[in-house]
């Protein structure tokens, strides 16, 4: 593709993900797959030039509004062009030509745009701090609560492209074997400091050059989601259940833990995401999983199964400001359409209804991809108070090698601190002879 077509394809996509409901990575995926002439280079290029967009929106849109002009994509687009790539408004022109597979030419009010940026950066010392660490205003004060003094770090740390981590999926193969694989690719690879069956990938590439991942011998995890599967602790033949399993990445690495021995149920209340779940259990050669399609958190299914599993992993839906940085676009899509409130009330009652399969003695684990102490810390301290039959099992305790998480009981991982996504996961156990209080239909 010639670097015209590139920005044009560029801009299709950014319309797309700026017009569509749906998550950008899904918007992205479908985009790519109806483009089948797209080589990796162009792939790569046109993915990184939308993250651009993605990851300076805040301070694009300030740039647009300090010079009157509309927040469009194809406005960002020629910001980030100017102040982002610092390239010469001349340049741009002959970019914007409107030739075949080329952007519709620049009007005359565009080409002034980018004489006016000229010579700017991306940051700006007026902008406000929000702006410049690009921090939504829904965020802002549940996330300076959170940090405190750390709140300009650990929102710069969300800034940042992530690594790629993969798991092993040691029914397959071992990390040993993998890690020689893709030292024989010619790729930087080595093991994930702290989870046993993890690998960091350190350059940016193409996930086509991934043998392993074509054979389900890895799958493509990060580190925090592998430590959280990691604290389930799944032994064989043992029951669970992953209650909102979603598309099944942590619902895959608990299976490993069980060594195809045992039952795994994947739950959630998307048919879709069960579905690929399913597909990716038998890509893996995993056989001791089922699916189960539940109409909501208080599913009849959950009640007659009342205190029938040794572990319950509560993965549950939650604001996602942990993965701000592997989904950028995220950050501007408020939780829920009832705001933070309605999802930390929604949360409780997942967990409160998930907790009903634990059995007495069993494990229940609580976890979300968030940096909020609501979705977090206290709703795990509002569980407890309601249910006097679980007791919280210290960090320590179930996993003595994770030795720097950000609270001294639970898992607490941040981006800055880690270099992880930001992940949170308390371990609960349920003690003999008490009773779970039930959870209103």
């Amino acid at each position: 593709m010639t670097p015209a077509a590139r920005l044009q394809a560029t801009l299709i996509l950014a319309e797309e993900i700026d017009t569509v409901a749906r998550p950008a990575d899904a918007v992205i995926s479908g985009f790519f797959r109806g483009k089948k002439a797209f080589d990796d280079e162009d792939r790569g290029a046109i993915l990184d030039l939308v993250n651009d967009l993605l990851r300076h929106q805040a301070r694009l849109d300030w740039w647009l509004a300090k010079h009157g002009r509309k927040t469009t994509p194809r406005n960002r687009l020629l910001a980030w062009l100017t102040v982002g790539a610092r390239k010469p408004a001349d340049q741009i022109k002959r970019l914007f030509n409107g030739g075949k597979f080329a952007p519709e030419a620049l009007a005359d009010q565009e080409y002034t745009l980018l004489i006016k940026l000229k010579g700017s950066t991306i940051q700006h010392p007026s902008m406000p701090e929000d702006v410049q660490v690009e921090c939504p205003e829904w965020a802002a004060g549940p996330l300076r609560d959170r940090f405190g003094a750390d709140f300009g770090t650990e929102m710069a740390a969300l800034l940042t492209p992530p690594a790629l981590d993969v798991r092993v999926n040691t029914v397959k193969t071992t990390p040993k074997e993998v890690l020689h694989e893709l030292t024989a690719l010619g790729l930087e690879a080595d093991p994930l400091p702290r989870a046993a069956n993890g690998i960091r990938i350190s350059q940016r590439m193409a996930l086509s050059r991934l043998p392993a991942l074509k054979r389900g011998e890895i799958e493509i995890q990060d580190e925090g989601s592998q430590l959280v599967a990691m604290l389930v602790d799944a032994q064989p033949g043992e029951r669970v259940v992953d209650f909102c399993a979603g598309a099944g990445g942590k619902t895959l690495a608990i299976a490993t833990q069980m060594n195809n021995k045992g039952h795994i149920v994947a739950c959630d209340v998307n048919e879709g995401r069960l579905k690929r779940c399913a597909e990716r259990m038998r890509k893996a050669g995993l056989h001791n999983g089922e699916t189960r399609l539940l109409a909501s958190e208080t599913d009849r299914w959950v009640k007659r199964r009342k205190g029938g599993y040794d572990r319950v992993l509560v993965d549950a839906p939650c604001s996602g400001t942990g993965t701000w940085r592997r989904n950028p676009d995220a950050r501007w899509r408020a939780p829920e359409e009832k705001g933070l409130e309605a999802l930390v009330a929604l949360q409780a009652r997942i967990l409160a209804s998930a907790a009903r399969l634990v059995k007495p003695g069993g494990r229940l684990v609580y976890a979300t991809c968030s940096l909020l102490t609501e979705e977090n810390e206290a709703q795990v301290a509002g569980f407890l108070a309601a249910n006097p039959a679980f007791r919280v099992v210290p960090l320590p305790e179930v996993a003595p090698q994770i030795t720097d998480s950000a609270h001294p009981e639970f898992l607490s991982l941040t981006p800055a601190r880690h270099d992880t996504d930001g992940f949170f996961a308390a371990v609960l156990r349920r003690d003999d002879g008490v009773v779970t209080a039930e959870t209103p239909a």
